[in-house]
């Protein structure tokens, strides 16, 4: 039976434990002694399962407001070494609108 990461998540350490029994891998020996955060890790290394839970974004284009994101950031750059303090700040929120339009898309 496959699991995911979210799944192995929801369940408890007694139900993680065993799955772990019915692991044969070198990850979960000594799964007894592991608490729930660790357990999950090594459970999702013996089945080569992703740590991370994928995140979708509606609505937003997020690759051209990534590419906006690295043109402000040479701006900024441009901005510290020319020592402009106003530009550096305008351009810092702008960046910083633009990181939370992403974040607040993610679903």
């Amino acid at each position: 039976m496959s699991h995911t990461y979210e799944e192995l998540k929801k369940k408890t350490v007694a139900e993680l434990r065993e799955i772990a029994a019915s692991t044969d891998h070198e990850a979960v020996k000594g799964y007894t002694q592991l608490n729930k955060e660790h357990l999950i890790k090594a459970l999702c290394t013996a089945l080569k399962i992703t740590m991370h839970a994928q995140h979708k974004v509606v609505g937003v284009d997020k690759k051209g407001i990534k590419n906006r994101i690295k043109e402000l950031k040479a701006i900024r750059d441009k901005a510290i070494s020319e020592k402009n303090h106003s530009d550096l700040k305008i351009t810092r929120r702008k960046i910083h609108k633009l990181k939370r339009k992403i974040h607040k898309a993610m679903v």
